[in-house]
């Protein structure tokens, strides 16, 4: 599933990187431009494999609703919610698959991010993202469950939304995307899922992501993201008690 806003011309690029991969995939694009800018390019594609919903609403700058929105129409046992200016990295399907068929009651497999683009960023995303794969790779060595949680709690983000592949089922008892929140809605779903199901990390690339102008990169986003943060742990705290909470901030000291 792909939410999109008036990029049209990377889109396709998301949208080929999806159809190249091995077995079968469908793609839902949910545009959330009030002109429906991308329609015009889902039409020229006429591929019955690509199907397109616009938002009759659109949500002015609102992620999670916009992922609900196309959650509810897909039809796939398992999602990849991918952003509109990213390309899945290839064979991540395959190998994602593989990995959840072999322990069918984790609920997201994520491997690693591959950053591109813009120059004057992507150094110091490329060292993040390298730092990342180191964490998550100690991580999964302590177990596949409370220790991904405390560090998507407290820890630096071992991933961004577009770098897992969720079960339907997963997605669904978590709650879905939380509109609540203007950033951080795909941390806060995927450390719910984790919570509940387990995560497996996959030591090969499962995005590239594009680093370039975006909701992330926006005038005021450190507030954003702080207000964010604030809600998303108020809610966990809220849905699964202070005692977990603080507990899995104790277990998040003694990460790396």
């Amino acid at each position: 599933m792909i939410a999109t806003f008036n990029r049209p011309d990377v889109l396709q690029e998301a949208i080929a990187s999806a159809l190249a991969q091995d077995g079968p995939t469908e793609v839902l694009v949910v545009d959330d431009a009030p002109g429906q800018t991308a329609a015009a390019m889902i039409a020229s594609l006429n591929n019955p494999r690509v199907q397109y919903l616009p938002n009759p609403v659109p949500s002015g700058g609102r992620p999670a609703v916009v992922r609900n929105l196309g959650l509810a129409a897909t039809r796939g046992a398992l999602i990849h919610f991918l952003d509109d200016d990213d390309r899945a990295a290839p064979g991540f399907y395959a190998t994602a698959r593989a990995a959840l068929a072999a322990h069918p009651r984790v609920g997201l497999v994520f491997g690693t991010v591959r950053p591109f683009g813009h120059p004057g960023a992507l150094a110091a995303e490329q060292a993040y993202f390298q730092q990342a794969s180191i964490r998550a790779r100690r991580t999964m060595r302590l177990g596949r469950r409370w220790p991904f949680v405390a560090h998507m709690l407290f820890k630096p983000t071992l991933m961004v939304c577009s770098a897992a592949i969720v079960r339907r089922t997963a997605v669904a008892d978590a709650g879905g995307f939380d509109p609540a929140l203007p950033l951080l809605e795909d941390v806060a779903l995927y450390t719910r899922i984790i919570r509940n199901t387990g995560a497996l990390y996959i030591g090969q690339p499962s995005l590239e992501y594009r680093i370039g102008p975006s909701l992330m990169r926006q005038t005021g986003r450190d507030a954003l993201i702080a207000q964010s943060a604030r809600l998303a742990h108020a809610a966990y705290r809220a849905r699964y008690g202070s005692a977990e909470y603080w507990g899995l901030k104790l277990l998040s000291m003694a990460l790396r």
